[in-house]
Formats: C-alpha cells, structure tokens, sequence
C-alpha cells in the first residue's frame, strides 16, 4: 500500500502552503458538501481561509435524541453563523441544480454520504476533492473508522483524492498516516481524523490549484496517482443488529467491539429471558460503553456475569474474560460498573443472551 509523502514545492512557484490560493489567481467559486461532526473542521478551515465556500449542501434536518427533536446538522449549523448560503438537497436532481446554478471552480466533500454521479463531479472547473478517513485503497465504504479499530490495526489515516462516480475509487493526491493509540474509540479516532483530514485539506488545495494554474511543469509538485483496485478492501454499512454482543467471540475481539461502536450503535447484551420479571423493561438491555481484557483464566460459562477477586464486575468470553468498566441502561445515563453492581447485585451468575 503506497504511502504519498509531503511533496517538496518550489517555492518560486507558489504562494506560502496555509491555505491561500496563489498570488495574482482570481477569487475561486467553492461549493462545500458535508453533514456530520466529521466535516466541521474542514469546513472551519476553509472559512478561515482563501477557499472559503459561497455554498455549502448538506443533508436534511432529522429528528434527534429522546425527545425526537427536528435538528439540523453540524454542518448547516457552522455555514449559517458563516453567513454562507445552505441548500439541502434530497435528490442527486436537486444537488445537481444547486451546483450548476454556482458553476463552481472546486467541490469539496468530506462525509456527505451519498455518491455522486458524473453529471454532478463534472460541473467544476478543477474537480472535486474528497476526505476519506482512511489510507485508500484500505477502508472504501462507509465505516472506515470503525473497520480500522475492530481490525486491531496500529495505524490509519486520511487520504486527499479526487472523486469518480465509483466509491472512493479517485486518484489520491495526498495522504497522512496516523497512530491509533491503544483505548482509542471511534469517536476520539474520527475526531483525531477529522483534525489531520483539514490540515492536509489546505495543503493539497493550495498545491493543486499551482498545478491547475501553472502551463508550466513543476517538479515535484503533487499529481494525482490511481489507485490499486486489486489491493482494495470495502466496508460495510453497520446496522444496529452489528452491536449485538456474541459473547462466543474473544474478549480480545469483543473489546475492539465496543470501541468501534461506541458512538452508534453501541455494543448492548441482554439479561436472560427467564429473569425478566426481576427488572423493568428498561434494565432488560444494557451497553458497554468501555471494558478491558483482563489476563485471568476463570472457570466460568460463555456469557457468565461474575466478580473477580479484586472485585470486578466480569464477563466470560469465547476467550478469555471483558472486565466492565463503565455500562449504560436501556434509557438511562452512563454509570461505573461498580455502581451497577451496587444497585443489581442480583445480576452475579446469570448468562447474558
């Protein structure tokens, strides 16, 4: 798997590499698309910059929480106190009147969700560049974040491509490598992603659009390079059934479990059928916010609650034993396992399903 290095620019050539476009360019017309909390950076970025959007398309307003609130997205939140102007299109034919009516120089996506087709990629004058939270060809799809952390891989990292019609198929024009520290769960990952994914956003805008101004060569200047199809690995789109705990599984697998999804959909158990009548409805499922592998060997049944000697609230795995940490109700806020033993102390011996 190829890794781009930071190419070395001339410096004769172009203008200071922090986001500004090159001297004696005239203004660009950039158009934004992104929803979640993974693109606000970029979107920061951009603002505080030279490319900073006269648009910006982002998803519906949804209901959110308990209460089903109608909210809109972080995205739409940011470019209105930007006092950008802010479509949010339902159809690829309404996207595609949005952008054309702008004829943009650039498109810039991270975590938009959907792909666009060609009719919408072909409507800027100097692509369309997109932020993927991974090293491309590994991790296209949509949970790259999450395949990396239940895969137990050490390091990741965002790419800088342009876009095609296909998934996350584009030419790669830069790409960082970052670590994933050992407690790493897929929220503080994407948040470190997103980080690296606006710093190296404004790199390669400024470097590209040298290479698109200049008719003349530059050497050592980036160019876009295709990816190995054949080297390629897909992800999944995870559904809430994902979360469910197999506890045949290894605790080793079981504890990347949890911290892949420790934003959605969780990692939830279910206490035995039989034992209903002991809870309400709402203690019958819980989640596992955090847990640890613990390096003891008890003789215990798949799936057995239990207290180790140091007073642990514990669980048998296929392999090995999950220590609890911290578990959330059904319903309810987070609590230290501790606290739930103190007020279910019941709950020692039986088998979760």
């Amino acid at each position: 798997m190829p890794y781009i290095a930071q190419p070395k620019i001339n410096t004769n050539r172009q203008s200071q590499i922090n986001g500004q476009i090159p001297k004696n360019s005239v203004p660009l017309k950039v158009v934004f698309m992104g929803t979640p909390e993974f693109a606000i950076p970029a979107l920061e970025a951009l603002i505080k910059s030279d490319f900073k959007p006269c648009l910006v398309i982002t998803g519906p307003d949804r209901p959110v929480g308990r209460g089903q609130e109608i909210t809109p997205p972080p995205v739409k939140i940011l470019a209105q106190s930007a006092q950008i102007k802010v479509a949010q299109p339902t159809t690829k034919v309404e996207i595609l009147k949005e952008i054309s009516a702008v004829c943009p120089d650039l498109l810039i996506v991270a975590a938009y969700g959907r792909i666009l087709p060609q009719s919408i990629l072909n409507q800027t004058k100097y692509g369309a560049l997109n932020i993927h939270p991974s090293i491309l060809p590994k991790y296209r799809g949509p949970s790259p974040i999450q395949s990396a952390i239940l895969n137990g891989d050490q390091k990741t990292g965002v790419t800088i491509m342009l876009m095609n019609e296909k998934m996350d198929e584009g030419p790669i024009l830069t790409q960082k490598i970052v670590e994933i520290a050992e407690d790493e769960n897929a929220k503080t990952l994407e948040e470190k992603l997103a980080v690296f994914g606006a710093e190296l956003l404004l790199k390669t805008l400024s470097e590209w659009m040298i290479l698109k101004s200049t008719p003349e060569p530059i050497e050592r200047l980036i160019y876009p390079q295709q990816q190995d199809n054949a080297s390629a690995t897909y992800t999944k789109i995870i559904t809430k059934q994902d979360g469910k705990i197999i506890w045949n599984k290894s605790a080793q697998e079981l504890e990347r479990q949890i911290r892949a999804f420790y934003s959605w959909p969780g990692s939830f158990s279910y206490l035995p059928e039989k034992n209903k009548k002991i809870y309400t409805k709402n203690l019958r499922m819980f989640k596992i916010i955090e847990a640890e592998i613990l390096p003891l060997e008890f003789d215990k049944k798949i799936g057995e609650i239990f207290i180790t000697n140091d007073k642990k609230l514990a669980i048998q795995t296929g392999k090995g034993c999950l220590g609890l940490r911290e578990i959330q109700l059904e319903g309810g806020k987070t609590i230290s396992a501790a606290e739930f033993l103190n007020g279910h102390p019941e709950i020692i011996g039986m088998i979760l399903e």
